[in-house]
């Protein structure tokens, strides 16, 4: 019985296109934003062409997994990257058994490498592995050091046992500028001929708050959805609280306009949103607010104590009208 090939396209079917956040990720370390001193050290590493083990630790959609597969792909060159580096998603493949498994089969793995060269196992995620798979994975790092280079890459590194963390070089990515994500956006508008505007692009830089992914994804989001960017298509696509009627309501609080505020605090709340989508929302206005410092710090401090009973659970409108209330009585000299 002979094996399927690769399944033709038949005629009349529409072409498959790739989502834009994989079509336009960074195949080489020149062509990744930000984070400029840790992507020079990646360079040099790449230079020098013996890698030690890597721990990237950051926040979601900043482009510490894409680093990795830049570097790797700088350093084996494109058909040994192929055969030489194994990625796993560890908040998937998070138990013992795959480090038994998939991790010790391809550290084991026979593959031809120019001298100095090594293979590279990619664990993103990798916060999420079981304390027994982290302890199982210390050894395997010890056993195959000769051959193999593992790189983690994780939000929180704090989450990942000291004997991995002291085999590795440490990097930190910080979260993405708003001029980085507007440059990037900017080059796929141009690439796709999307029709935008200002304020369209505007709110895809606020919704996305330095996540590079997030702000392609909801770019190409509303271009399938509407065809045209601006900021009200935006905010139905990414369907969070719209930044201009928080704005109002937190203008109506430093006016000690209780009722004007608390309307257009129902206006979100009856369409839905979470107690907790309003008072982040809220956070992130906040700090933008045209306000004397003294009062926005004030505002910053008391949004902070409701956002934290929220997340113990007390979720009711009340709780955010108590806010709003309080907002409304901070008057400072």
């Amino acid at each position: 019985m002979s094996e399927a090939g690769p399944s033709k396209k038949r005629k009349g079917e529409p072409e498959f296109e790739l989502p834009w956040v994989e079509k336009y990720r960074p195949m080489y370390l020149d062509d990744v934003v930000g984070h400029t001193e840790t992507v020079e050290r990646l360079k040099i590493m790449a230079k020098d062409g013996n890698i030690p083990n890597l721990l990237i630790s950051g926040l979601p959609g900043i482009g510490k997994t894409t680093s990795v597969h830049c570097l790797a792909r700088t350093l084996l060159g494109p058909q040994l990257y192929k055969d030489a580096v194994l990625e796993l998603n560890a908040s998937d493949d998070r138990g013992i058994e795959v480090v038994r498994g998939k991790i010790k089969n391809f550290a084991q793995k026979k593959v031809t490498m120019p001298p100095g060269k090594h293979k590279i196992i990619i664990l993103d995620e990798a916060d999420s592995m079981t304390a027994g798979a982290q302890n199982a994975l210390k050894r395997t790092m010890e056993l195959y050091s000769d051959t193999t280079r593992f790189a983690f890459a994780c939000n929180q590194s704090n989450k990942i046992i000291e004997a991995i963390q002291s085999r590795c070089a440490i990097l930190r990515f910080g979260r993405l500028s708003n001029e980085q994500v507007l440059e990037r956006l900017l080059h796929i508008v141009e690439a796709e001929n999307v029709q935008c505007s200002d304020d369209g692009l505007s709110a895809l830089i606020f919704s996305a708050e330095g996540d590079m992914r997030q702000a392609i994804n909801n770019l190409q989001g509303t271009v399938s959805g509407f065809g045209f960017v601006n900021s009200s298509n935006v905010w139905k696509v990414v369907d969070s609280p719209h930044p201009v009627v928080v704005k109002s309501m937190l203008d109506a609080c430093s006016k000690g306009e209780v009722t004007e505020a608390c309307e257009s605090l129902k206006q979100l709340w009856t369409k839905g949103y979470s107690a907790q989508d309003i008072i982040s929302t809220m956070f992130r206005v906040t700090k933008t607010l045209e306000v004397p410092e003294a009062l926005r710090l004030e505002y910053i401090k008391e949004i902070g104590f409701t956002h934290m009973r929220i997340l113990e659970g007390i979720t009711t409108y009340l709780q955010l009208a108590g806010c709003v209330a309080r907002l409304c009585g901070i008057q400072v000299k």
